[in-house]
C-alpha cells in the first residue's frame, strides 16, 4: 500500500511540473503578443494608423477658353464658339478593361465617328483585350526575359493575325475608337470625348446616365470662330486641336509651364506671338485619393480664368474694304494686258497710322488664273507683307536723298543736269530722259536716276562733268555710309513689329561701284513691304521710326459681352530719331508732295485728278527690274526676264498725315508699263477708302481719332 501511494505521489509531480511548463511557456506567449501589442501601439500606432488611413493628394489643371480678339473699334475678329462637351476623368489606376467595359457602356448613348481613324495596332489590341489568355499563350515559347513589359506586348500583337481583326462591325469599331479616345486622358485629369457634333439627344441621354458612367461628365468646350472668315487670317494665326495638343518638339518647354499634353496652343501669328496672355489661368484642383484609388475628397486651389482679350489694331471695315481694292486692280490689270501680264498674279499692301505705328489694314492677295470649281479667283496671301522681300526701285531715293544731304555730298542748293551718262562702258540715264537740271526735290518729283547716281559719287569722292566715266572708283566706306542711314529709315532693319516672324530682306556686298549706283536708285537690295511701310511712315512723321503694331492693347476677361477692364496698353514706341536735319525732311516730304500734285510729278496722272485730289497725298513711285523663276510639272525651271516690280510709298494728307501705304505689285511685263500701274491705282483708292470710311464714321457719330479711339477703349 505505501509503495502505491508513493508512485502516485510521483506521478502527480510529473504532471504538476508538465502543466507548470505549458503554462510558462502560455505565460511567455501572451507576454510576448502583449509586448507586440504594446510596441505597435505605444512605439508605431502612430505610423500604423496612418497606413490604415494612407491617403494621397494630386492636383490637376483644367483648361479654360482662350482669350477673344477685337479690331480697334471692338468689332469681334476671333471668338469662341461653346459646344457641348463629354469628358472623361479617368480615376488613378484605371485598368484597359476597365475602359473597354466604359466603352461599351457609353456607345449605346454617343455616336462616335471612326472612318478612317482606326489603325491596326488599335484593332490588336482591343481583340488582346478579349481574347488575353489565349494570344499570351502564343508567345510562351519566346525568350522574354531581358525584354521590357513594352516589348513583351509589342510581341502579343504582332502575333494577331489580319484576318483575326478584319471581321469587325460598325457598332465594334465605334467600341474601339471610344476606348481609343479614353485611353488618351491622364489620371483625375479632364479629357475631352467629344465635343463635335453632339446632338441635344446625346447630351441629355448621357448626363441621365452618369452614374453608370464612371468619370463621364457632361460640361461645355469652345472652338474658335471667325466673323469675318478668311480677312485677316493670316495675321490671326491658328491653334492645334486637342488631338494635336502641344507641339512633340516643344513638349518639354510647355509641360514646365504647366501645360498638358492635349492643350490646345497658338502655332503661328497672334496666336502663337500672345500665347501667354490668351490662354488663360487654368483652375487648379486637388484630389484626394486612398489607397484603393478611390477619390474622397476634392477641392479647388485655383480658380480659373479665361484668357485675356487682344484689341487689335486693324480696322476690319478698312482692311475689307484694301481686299477689295487689291482683287480688283490686280485683275484688272491682267485682264487688261493678259500677254504683258502673264506672270502677274499678286499684289501687297500694307496701311498704318504714321504718327503711333499702329497697322489699321494689311493685305496680299493672289490671282487664281485656272480656278477648279467651287475654287476662289483669289486666295489671302497677305504673310508676303512680312515674308517676302522685293526689289524696290524709285521708292527708296528719298532715303538717298536724305542720305546725301545728312553726308554733305549734296545740299539744297546742287542742281544736276539729268542726262544719259556712260559709266564704265555702260550708258546709265533716268526712265524719261533728258529731264534737264533738277536738285533734290526736283529729282524726287520727276524720279531722277542720274542725279541719284551723282548723289553716290559725290558720297564717295568721285566726281566729273565729265559723263565718260570709264575708270569709276568709289571710296572705301561709301556703301557703309548708305547703309547705315537707309536703316535708320528701316529699310534693311527688323521693323520691329509684334509677330513671330518677319524677313529682313537681302542686302548683298557690291562687287563694283556701278552696285552702289544701283543701289541708290532701288536696284540692287531688296526689302518687304512692311519695311517699306516703316520708312515712309518715318519720313511721314518728321523723322520717328515707329514701331509697327497689331495689337493695341490686352484686357481682362469680362463675364458680360464686350471688353474688360484694362490690363495692358501699348502706347506708340519709337525705335529711333533719324539724325538727319529737319529742314532736310521737309525737303523730301515737297518731293513726295510733288510727285503726287504738280504736273510733272511720276504719279500726278492719278493723285492730282478727281476724285483723289482731294485728299492730298504725297507719295513716291517705283519701277524696279526684275526676273522670275517657274518651274513646270517635271520640276523643269525656266527664268523670266525684263519683268518690273510697280511699287509705291505715301501718306496722306501730306500735311498732317493719318495713313500711311506701302504698295508692291511684283512681275508685271515691262511693256504694260506705260499704260498701266496697278500700285498707283491701288494707293489712290486705298487713300479714298480711309477718307470716306472717316466721313462716314462722323456722319454716324463715331470718332476716328487716336486719342478718342483709346479714351473708348478705356472706358
Amino acid at each position: 500500500m505505501g509503495k502505491k501511494h508513493k508512485n502516485k505521489n510521483k506521478h502527480k509531480s510529473h504532471l504538476s511540473f508538465r502543466l507548470n511548463v505549458v503554462f510558462f511557456v502560455v505565460f511567455l506567449i501572451f507576454a510576448g503578443i502583449i509586448l507586440q501589442l504594446g510596441v505597435v501601439q505605444i512605439l508605431n500606432g502612430e505610423e500604423a494608423q496612418e497606413e490604415i488611413d494612407r491617403t494621397e493628394n494630386t492636383t490637376t489643371s483644367i483648361p479654360v477658353p482662350r482669350g477673344e480678339m477685337y479690331d480697334r473699334y471692338g468689332r469681334v475678329v476671333v471668338d469662341n464658339q461653346p459646344l457641348y462637351s463629354i469628358t472623361y476623368t479617368p480615376p488613378k489606376g484605371v485598368q484597359p478593361k476597365d475602359k473597354l467595359q466604359l466603352a461599351e457602356e457609353i456607345s449605346k448613348y454617343i455616336d462616335m465617328e471612326f472612318e478612317g481613324k482606326l489603325t491596326d495596332r488599335d484593332l490588336k489590341e482591343y481583340f488582346f483585350l478579349q481574347n488575353q489568355e489565349e494570344v499570351t499563350a502564343r508567345i510562351e515559347n519566346e525568350d522574354t526575359s531581358n525584354l521590357g513589359n513594352g516589348e513583351v506586348y509589342q510581341l502579343q500583337l504582332d502575333s494577331i493575325k489580319k484576318d483575326e481583326i478584319a471581321g469587325y462591325d460598325n457598332q465594334t469599331k465605334e467600341i474601339i475608337a471610344i476606348k481609343k479616345e479614353l485611353d488618351k486622358a491622364y489620371a483625375l485629369a479632364p479629357h475631352v470625348l467629344k465635343n463635335a457634333d453632339i446632338s441635344e439627344r446625346e447630351y441629355s441621354v448621357v448626363a441621365e446616365h452618369l452614374a453608370e458612367l464612371p468619370g463621364i461628365n457632361v460640361t461645355s468646350d469652345w472652338e474658335r470662330t471667325y466673323p469675318y472668315d478668311s480677312t485677316f487670317r493670316s495675321y490671326i494665326g491658328s491653334i492645334t486641336s486637342k488631338e494635336q495638343g502641344v507641339p512633340r518638339d516643344k513638349l518639354d518647354y510647355f509641360m514646365s509651364l504647366d501645360y498638358s499634353r492635349n492643350d490646345r496652343v497658338g502655332t503661328s501669328g497672334l496666336e502663337q506671338e500672345y500665347e501667354d496672355v490668351l490662354r488663360g489661368t487654368k483652375e487648379k484642383v486637388q484630389y484626394e485619393t486612398d489607397k484603393n484609388n478611390q477619390v474622397i475628397d476634392s477641392r479647388v486651389i485655383r480658380e480659373g480664368q479665361k484668357g485675356k482679350d487682344l484689341v487689335l489694331t486693324i480696322d476690319m471695315e478698312l482692311q475689307e474694304r484694301v481686299n477689295k481694292i487689291v482683287q480688283e486692280e490686280l485683275e484688272t490689270a491682267i485682264r487688261e494686258a493678259p500677254g504683258a501680264n502673264r506672270h502677274l498674279e499678286n499684289a501687297v499692301a500694307v496701311v498704318s497710322d504714321p504718327k503711333t505705328g499702329e497697322i489699321l489694314a494689311i493685305t496680299g492677295q493672289t490671282y487664281n488664273r485656272t480656278p477648279e470649281e467651287g475654287e476662289s479667283r483669289f486666295s489671302d496671301t497677305s504673310h508676303q507683307a512680312l515674308y517676302n522681300s522685293y526689289m524696290p526701285g524709285s521708292v527708296v531715293k528719298g532715303a538717298t536723298v536724305l542720305t546725301g544731304l545728312h553726308e554733305g555730298a549734296v545740299t539744297p542748293n546742287t542742281w544736276i543736269n539729268d542726262r544719259p551718262i556712260t559709266i564704265a562702258g555702260e550708258q546709265k540715264g533716268s526712265y524719261t530722259s533728258n529731264i534737264g537740271t533738277v536738285n533734290d526735290i526736283a529729282a524726287l518729283q520727276q524720279s531722277s536716276n542720274v542725279y541719284m547716281y551723282f548723289l553716290a559719287m559725290y558720297l564717295g569722292g568721285e566726281y566729273s562733268n565729265n559723263y565718260d566715266m570709264n575708270s569709276l572708283s568709289l571710296r572705301e566706306g561709301t556703301f557703309d555710309k548708305f547703309i547705315y542711314n537707309f536703316n535708320q529709315l528701316g529699310l534693311g532693319a527688323k521693323t520691329g513689329i509684334d509677330f513671330p516672324y518677319e524677313g529682313l530682306g537681302v542686302t548683298g556686298e557690291p562687287q563694283n561701284p556701278g552696285h552702289i549706283l544701283d543701289f541708290s536708285i532701288g536696284q540692287f537690295s531688296t526689302y518687304t513691304p512692311m519695311q517699306l511701310n516703316q520708312y515712309v511712315s518715318t519720313i511721314a512723321n518728321g523723322g520717328d521710326r515707329m514701331q509697327p503694331r497689331l495689337v493695341k492693347s490686352i484686357h481682362e476677361p469680362s463675364l458680360e459681352p464686350g471688353l474688360g477692364p484694362l490690363y495692358k496698353d501699348y502706347s506708340p514706341q519709337v525705335l529711333n530719331q533719324i539724325e538727319m536735319d529737319q529742314s532736310y525732311i521737309e525737303r523730301v516730304q515737297e518731293g513726295f508732295r510733288q510727285v503726287a500734285q504738280t504736273n510733272q510729278g511720276t504719279a500726278s496722272h492719278v493723285f492730282s485728278k478727281e476724285p483723289y485730289a482731294k485728299y492730298n497725298m504725297a507719295v513716291k513711285t517705283g519701277t524696279a527690274q526684275s526676273f522670275k523663276a517657274e518651274f513646270d510639272e517635271n520640276g523643269e525651271r525656266t527664268t523670266y526676264k525684263n519683268l518690273l516690280n510697280k511699287t509705291l510709298v505715301g501718306y496722306a494728307p501730306s500735311n498732317d498725315p493719318e495713313i500711311a501705304f506701302s504698295i508692291v505689285s511684283p512681275y508685271l511685263g515691262e511693256e504694260a508699263s506705260s499704260t498701266f500701274n496697278i500700285s498707283n491705282n491701288i494707293g489712290a483708292r486705298i487713300g479714298q477708302a480711309y477718307f470716306e470710311l472717316k466721313e462716314e464714321r462722323k456722319e454716324n457719330g463715331i470718332q476716328t481719332n487716336n486719342s478718342d479711339e483709346k479714351a473708348e477703349t478705356e472706358e
